[in-house]
Order: C-alpha cells, then sequence, then structure tokens
C-alpha cells in the first residue's frame, strides 16, 4: 500500500506518494562547494556550503529511510572536453569553468573534469550503495542523460531537489522536470546561489510563481518522519 506524505510547501501544501517521489541532488561537487574549487577560483561566493551540504546530508538519510531513491547529478567534461563541442556550442563560450581553463594553462584538465578533485562529489555527500548517479555536461539534468528514463522506470511522479547552483543547474533542472509533467519541489536551505540572496530570492519566486513548490529540510523531513 503506497502511503501519502502531505508536505508544507510554499505558494500551497503539496500531497505526494512516496514510492512515486525521488530526491535529486544537483552537482554537490568540490567545483561548485569547496575552496578551491572552480566556482570558488572564479570569484563566487561559497561561504554559504557547508549548512547547505549538511542539510542535503539529512535530506539524503530521511529519503534513504522512508524508500525514496537518491538520485545524484554530477556536472562536468571528459578530459578530452568531448561533451563541449569546440567553438560551435555554446557551453564552449558560457561555461566559466572552460573559460577560466583556456585563460589559466596551469588548471587545463583540472576543472569539472571527470577523474579530478574538482569533479567529485563533496564527502559528505559520497553516494551510498542504492543511490543512482547521473553524469551530465549541461546545466540541466535531463539534457543529454538517461534521468528521464531512470524516472519514469520507477514511474516517479515527484522530484525533491537539492544542490547548487540554485539559479543554475538546479532552477534548469527543475524547469525541465516541470516540462515534462514532474512535480518539482525545491528544498531552499539544500540550495545555493551563484551570485548571493538576490540571485536565490529570483529562483524562489520563479519557482513559487510558475514551476514548482518550495519547501525546508526541517518541513521535508518532519513530513518524512510523520508519516511512517
Amino acid at each position: 500500500m503506497s502511503r501519502t506524505i502531505e508536505l508544507a510547501a510554499r505558494p500551497e501544501p503539496i500531497t505526494v506518494v512516496a514510492k512515486e517521489t525521488a530526491l535529486i541532488v544537483v552537482d554537490m561537487q568540490n567545483a561548485y562547494c569547496s575552496p578551491g574549487g572552480y566556482i570558488d577560483l572564479v570569484g563566487f561566493d561559497i561561504s554559504g556550503a557547508p549548512p547547505v551540504i549538511e542539510e542535503t546530508a539529512r535530506l539524503a538519510t530521511a529519503c534513504r529511510a522512508a524508500g525514496i531513491p537518491v538520485i545524484y547529478l554530477q556536472n562536468g567534461f571528459s578530459s578530452d572536453l568531448r561533451e563541449a563541442g569546440g567553438p560551435s556550442a555554446p557551453v564552449w563560450h558560457k561555461s566559466n569553468a572552460l573559460k577560466y581553463m583556456r585563460a589559466h594553462e596551469a588548471y587545463a584538465g583540472r576543472l569539472i573534469t571527470h577523474g579530478t578533485w574538482d569533479h567529485e562529489i563533496v564527502p559528505e555527500l559520497t553516494p551510498e550503495p542504492g543511490d543512482i548517479l547521473v553524469l551530465k555536461s549541461r546545466y540541466s539534468g535531463f539534457a543529454g542523460t538517461a534521468l528521464e528514463q531512470i524516472l519514469h522506470a520507477r514511474r516517479i511522479r515527484t522530484v525533491l531537489i537539492a544542490g547548487v547552483a540554485t539559479n543554475v543547474c538546479v532552477e534548469s533542472t527543475l524547469r525541465d522536470a516541470y516540462h515534462r509533467e514532474f512535480f518539482p519541489v525545491m528544498v531552499t536551505d539544500a540550495t545555493l546561489a551563484a551570485g548571493g540572496p538576490a540571485a536565490q530570492a529570483a529562483t524562489e519566486f520563479n519557482v513559487a510563481q510558475f514551476f514548482g513548490w518550495l519547501t525546508t529540510g526541517a518541513e521535508l523531513r518532519a513530513a518524512l518522519m510523520g508519516n511512517h
């Protein structure tokens, strides 16, 4: 028998079915969360990362305990940059990591490159047996990946979304989830924006008004515990 979860959310509460729900953890990698990672190198403030890592870890533990699958997205490129495409691809021009590596030869092949420290998921969030890992090379977790197939194969309808950066890969993934008929719920204190509070607020406004729902880690964990 499937159990339902009454989740406090904004702009209104949402009822979800546990077995039709998945947690998507977006790009919680050294590149985006750790001092010396790519996002730090290019000048974004990552001082807010530690509490986001902690809350995401609590969420992952709670979801596993509730039988909700945990899906990790991991952003980056092969060492030969085959996914980047060169100057004919927009990502070649817009990826701050690719631009930084071209401008700083010492970092060539070291930022969000498969097999590097920068690409690794932060130690506090190392995937556990049974978790699902999806590699991606664009902002959205649905772009060029098997994420949609993985979700459909498990009959998932609601996606809980945590990770970084709120206004880039989180929002891109959330919008694409909405356009694929999933119900997206962003966990606000388990996300961190590139660009500060204004960027975080802009995504939260977009989600609440147009694309999904907002909740907090405490609200989500309380709902999961209260529905066992």
